[in-house]
């Protein structure tokens, strides 16, 4: 392996471990904010630093396709973190980190709706297998010893979905306008729709009571998951097969499970432990169908 290529699964493996720890991050910062002000502040935030780094590459021709992109950012961001963060303060990291990780199959189900994809046998168990694992979370009589309600990961899967929409539906405008301008005038969309909501929020709400601990919440979410780890992946994905890009992602329900019991001291149960090979097998086995 020579140098670059060292260098570049080094870049992976931090985006992997920085998007597995935000779980956790988000569980913290749940314990300062309302979802309905955190999530604006983050969204705002994530905006300004692309706006940045968009005018680095130079403003791209956003406005030929400007109602596909609101579209992508109302749905794929707005609706995305305001569900991801509902869903955290009702589930586990454990049981977030793995619904998530469904997040392929949706892809590949929307992707054949729309006939851009065909099913396959071989896809449709590794399908039911990883629809079983999730089964298995929510079916198991630890579920509330792990703090994971129905509702909880009902609203992480709702934040799965809209992302595998905003990466279907933002799949031909992202080739012909370029990755890092259709995200980053899709955070400015998202911005701007949940800025009256942030407002509203902050109304009464006492910052001056939130701690460095919960500041640095914001900040991490805000550069890390949003910004840092988008641009290593659309690197990534310029240099070697998305198929090896995606493989780190099968480490992060691990990872954020680990965390999540060393930091916040959630358990890990068999029925985390078994709804999470059937996820992980499932969704390895239906990209590889």
């Amino acid at each position: 392996m020579n140098e670059s290529k060292r260098a570049l699964y080094g870049l992976l493996s931090l985006m992997t471990f920085l998007w597995s720890v935000n779980y956790v991050v988000a569980k913290v910062a749940l314990r300062h904010f309302p979802p309905l002000l955190f999530t604006p502040m983050r969204t705002v935030a994530a905006a300004a630093l692309l706006i940045l780094v968009w005018r680095q590459t130079g403003f791209g021709a956003i406005r030929s396709d400007w109602k596909r992109v609101v579209f992508l950012g109302l749905v794929g961001i707005s609706g995305n973190q305001v569900a991801f963060m509902f869903g955290m303060a009702r589930t586990s990291v454990a049981h977030a980190s793995l619904i998530i990780a469904l997040m392929p199959v949706l892809v590949l189900l929307l992707s054949a709706w729309r006939a851009h994809e065909r099913i396959t046998p071989r896809k449709v168990v590794g399908m039911g297998m990883a629809f079983s694992g999730v089964a298995v979370l929510n079916l198991a009589p630890s579920r509330s010893a792990q703090g994971a309600t129905l509702p909880g990961d009902a609203l992480i899967f709702l934040a799965g979905l809209t992302f595998a929409i905003f990466t279907v539906a933002g799949r031909n405008v992202t080739r012909s306008l370029g990755a890092i301008p259709v995200t980053a005038a899709a955070y400015v969309a998202s911005a701007a729709s949940l800025v009256p909501v942030g407002l509203w929020q902050a109304r009464g709400f006492d910052f001056s009571r939130v701690t460095v601990g919960g500041w640095a919440t914001l900040v991490y979410m805000a550069v890390f998951p949003s910004v840092v780890c988008y641009l290593i992946y659309y690197h990534a994905l310029s240099k070697i097969p998305a198929s090896r890009v995606a493989a780190f992602s099968y480490s992060q329900p691990l990872i954020a499970t680990l965390t999540g019991f060393v930091t916040l001291g959630e358990p890990v149960t068999a029925a985390v432990a078994l709804g999470g090979i059937l996820v992980l097998s499932g969704v390895w086995a239906t990209s590889r169908g």
